[in-house]
């Protein structure tokens, strides 16, 4: 799980509804049934008019790795992990990596060793992974387009629902008592769009765009790497050129674990 995701949503709700609190309010009166299907759906269909059906699809699942997606790519484990298959690749062989290609979980790093083993031209092998992660970056984009969309017309549906809110009001103008009671009704409709457009989808799809960011980036160290391996470069040189990827606190570390085992070994 994601904490900071979870964290933040729940930072951002107690101090909105806290501070509703504060000042008199009663969150209560913030639940308003029509006001939630007039933004909600409203603001659904509107993005389901601006998108393709897969997209709408796969949105779902793709927000939840806002909450649960946590980090897929180690990227200084997949240094150490093609700093060893180099080594035993110089030592034994490319064939020999055969082995340990059903031990890779990741299915992008395995299909590239698996090209890499049997001989796929590098310029190929090379072209085959970037056209996989550009496909991963459209889709990505695809769903960042959707909420982003979202974020983007929620408030405007909000100034619809208040709208059509303050229309019941002043029809019943002979009402006097209800007059204060549904323009507060009607204005619950630009909460909704305000509160969900910025505390939930354009959050999440900043958050989306980051995380994809790093997936990609974690990608581009699987095919460098995979470039050296073929290119024949020794460990040493795998390890110095797939740490330029990493942040500087994080290179050295493993190598530095490997040299202290092998010195009280």
């Amino acid at each position: 799980m994601d904490l900071a995701t979870v964290i933040g949503l729940v930072v951002a709700i107690i101090g909105i509804i806290g501070g509703n609190i504060l000042e008199g309010g009663d969150p209560m009166k913030l639940i308003n049934l029509p006001g939630f299907f007039i933004v909600v759906l409203g603001s659904l269909g509107a993005v389901m008019i601006s998108q393709p059906l897969s997209v709408m699809i796969g949105l779902p699942k793709f927000i939840l790795k806002a909450f649960f997606g946590g980090a897929q790519h180690n990227s200084a484990e997949t240094v150490e992990l093609f700093v060893q298959m180099a080594d035993k690749a110089r030592r034994e062989g490319l064939l020999a990596l055969e082995a340990d290609v059903e031990k890779i979980h990741d299915p992008f790093t395995r299909k590239g060793v698996q090209l890499m083993i049997d001989g796929t031209d590098p310029e190929l092998l090379r072209e085959i992974m970037e056209i996989e992660r550009e496909s991963m970056k459209h889709r990505h984009e695809g769903n960042f387009a959707a909420l982003e969309f979202m974020g983007g017309i929620a408030p405007t549906i909000g100034v619809l629902g208040a709208v059509m809110g303050l229309m019941g009001v002043m029809s019943h103008l002979d009402e006097p008592d209800h007059i204060g009671p549904g323009i507060a009704t009607a204005f619950v409709a630009t909460f909704y769009g305000v509160f969900t457009a910025n505390v939930l989808w354009l959050p999440l799809a900043n958050k989306l765009k980051n995380n994809s960011k790093h997936e990609l980036h974690a990608l581009d160290v699987v095919i460098e790497g995979l470039m050296s391996i073929q290119a024949g470069d020794n460990p040493r040189i795998v390890r110095e050129k797939l740490e330029g990827f990493l942040q500087p606190s994080a290179r050295g570390k493993k190598d530095d674990h490997a040299e202290a085992r092998r010195e009280a070994a």
